[in-house]
């Protein structure tokens, strides 16, 4: 039989004042100093033991009386922060078996093993399966972390604190040449026995080890990815005055420097050696290390199970000491809501998990029990969603539709599992294509939010880069679009619909381009000269230098006396010189260009309207 532990909560406050209840309901217990959660995609959940054991709660709630895993003997699990510390289990467990762990070995150093599940009974690892990915030396017993991941790429990811004792004396996370203090990412389904992803931030940098992902954390026990959104959540315990929440957005390309130790939480820690304040990436939530707040954070996860929809898209964390619980979640407006949701005796709360589903469970090392956070309610059906199906730019956004709200919800819009916006707006235009979603949000304490609808794709413009070529007289634009429109000197050119068109006079010419979804962009625009000097009267025209020092030389004869204009302009005909000369047969002057810009410029000849550009120069 489950206990339900009541949390009657101010919860989720945000714009709005929804308040549902929060319950820790007991799951499982008679565990011994459990340290991790995970869950390997089927029902079960695999519990962590600090001493290094690894034991099952089946798809029916039962704990299964042998370990998973048995590897005490290899674990040094004597200090408070050492142990087997984490567990991570392969994005294609289900075919290779293979699972990772972070543990402290007998010499006090970090490991990171991989392991098998046995060939015949997949409720038992293989113990002498190990092979070890990586050893790190740690000076102090303190400040290992112990979290490992997989991210949505599906490399591995795992923390180091910053070696331990206090104020990081060796300032060991600013130390580019040291793993500890840092996040780490590597490739465990190539080389021997990992290898460096490519695009790791700074595999080509000399002077940074190449498995650095991010630099600057003291402690970072608990880290997680967003299910939905593929965000990483870093709660980094912090020194004495602040314990903060880090956050790297969907397809962040890491080498974020997290401030340690010139910067606990968001003040100033020791700046000696620093950058300056802006080189460094600080906490979206901090909050004081107090007795009466907290003394070591507890990193969660984002809530995106079905069965609670008060909790849906919050980061729910704690905090070990003090029992207290928080809701983090951007706040539609750029900004972020933290809401404190709980406020328990301390029972030391060391680490949240997910289960296959997207429910969230908490161990509380204290009581060796495993808690499941539920939120009750009767919520409102999802609502339905309609609308444009693309959008061309911010100018021209997707109007959507949310059905109507019930007597006293508004509305929260969603992209890409993300908060945009949270009030009474039924209507959402949508700027960036995404995947949208859209809840009803309950306005007052006695209402449930809803969970989100289903998810209505708006599909974004897409346009290469260059939408015009020039080979000689010849001009096209890329293929596969669904219209095309080509201009000179801003009109349309009749007939010209085609992705390709043969210039036959001198100007500027443009394309437009139409998607499939009718979004149109219009190319830079590019000068061209299609007749020969000789037609419009012009015997020779002569420059020097080329490319021109402050000015040049030219030199001019002409067929037909009169006034003449040469004129440079940039490539997209914007004339930026111009000099207007009588010409009898001959002409010699030099031009100063001294005032202009470097780069590329057209040369221009005209008279009586009719122009001819004799080369490219460059200044």
């Amino acid at each position: 039989m489950r206990l339900p532990l009541l949390l009657v909560l101010s919860f989720f406050a945000l714009a709005l004042s929804a308040q549902p209840n929060l319950e820790l309901e007991v799951f499982a217990s008679g565990f011994s100093s459990p340290v991790d959660i995970a869950h390997a995609g089927d029902s079960r959940l695999f519990i962590v033991e600090k001493a290094g054991r690894i034991r099952i709660i089946d798809g029916s709630g039962n704990t299964l009386p042998q370990p998973f895993l048995d590897i005490g003997p290899r674990v040094n699990s004597q200090a408070s922060e050492r142990g087997l510390l984490g567990l991570a289990f392969h994005p294609d467990y289900a075919d290779n078996g293979f699972f990772f762990v972070n543990y402290t070995n007998n010499s006090g150093d970090t490991r990171i093993s991989r392991f098998s599940v046995s060939a015949g009974n997949p409720d038992q690892a293989d113990p002498n399966s190990e092979l070890v990915l990586l050893e790190v030396d740690q000076p102090f017993n303190n400040h290992n972390a112990g979290d490992l991941n997989f991210g949505p790429d599906g490399y591995l990811y795992f923390g180091l604190g910053d070696g331990g004792a206090a104020d990081d004396p060796g300032n060991r996370a600013q130390n580019r040449q040291t793993l500890l203090g840092k996040m780490l990412r590597i490739d465990v389904d190539n080389g021997d026995p990992y290898s460096i992803p490519e695009d790791n931030p700074f595999a080509d940098d000399d002077f940074t080890l190449d498995e650095i992902w991010a630099i600057g954390l003291r402690n970072p026990w608990r880290f997680s990815f967003d299910r939905l959104t593929g965000g990483m959540w870093i709660a980094d315990v912090g020194q004495n005055r602040w314990e903060e929440v880090n956050y790297q957005a969907p397809g962040s390309g890491g080498g974020q420097n997290y401030g340690w130790r010139c910067y606990e939480g968001p003040d100033a820690f020791n700046l000696g050696g620093c950058l300056p304040q802006s080189e460094y990436t600080f906490p979206v939530q901090s909050y004081s290390n107090t007795s009466s707040v907290g003394c070591s954070i507890t990193g969660g996860f984002v809530y995106r199970g079905s069965q609670y929809p008060d909790m849906y898209s919050y980061y729910i964390y704690a905090d070990y000491c003090s029992g207290r619980f928080w809701a983090l979640a951007p706040d539609g407006q750029g900004g972020w809501e933290n809401t404190e949701v709980a406020n328990l005796d301390n029972i030391e709360f060391v680490t949240f998990g997910e289960d296959s589903q997207g429910e969230l469970y908490v161990a509380a090392i204290g009581d060796g029990i495993i808690y499941r956070l539920t939120a009750p309610c009767n919520s409102p059906a999802a609502p339905a969603i309609s609308g444009d199906e693309a959008v061309c730019g911010p100018d021209e956004p997707a109007v959507l539709a949310a059905a109507a709200a019930p007597a006293g919800y508004s509305y929260a819009w969603y992209r890409d599992g993300i908060l945009v916006a949270l009030g009474a707006q039924q209507n959402y235009e949508a700027t960036e294509g995404g995947m949208y979603t859209v809840a009803f949000w309950a306005n007052g304490p006695e209402g449930c939010n809803s969970l989100p609808s289903a998810g209505f794709e708006v599909v974004g413009a897409d346009f290469p880069d260059m939408l015009i070529m020039v080979n000689g007289n010849g001009l096209s634009a890329p293929p596969g679009f669904s219209a095309y429109q080509w201009f000179l000197d801003g009109q349309p050119i009749d007939g010209a619909t085609a992705s390709a068109y043969t210039a036959t006079e001198n100007g500027a010419y443009t394309v437009q381009i139409t998607d499939a979804n009718g979004c149109t962009r219009v190319s830079e625009s590019v000068m061209l000269v299609v007749n020969a000097i000789e037609e419009v009267g012009i015997e020779k025209l002569l420059l020097a230098p080329n490319p021109f020092r402050e000015g040049f030389r030219a030199e001019l004869s002409v067929l037909i006396p009169g006034e003449w204009h040469i004129w440079l302009a940039t490539v997209d005909g914007t004339v930026a010189f111009r000099k207007k000369v009588s010409v009898e047969g001959s002409w010699s002057d030099w031009i100063d260009t001294a005032g202009l810009p470097a780069g590329n410029y057209l040369l221009g000849i005209e008279r009586d309207g009719q122009k001819v550009v004799q080369r490219m120069v460059k200044l």
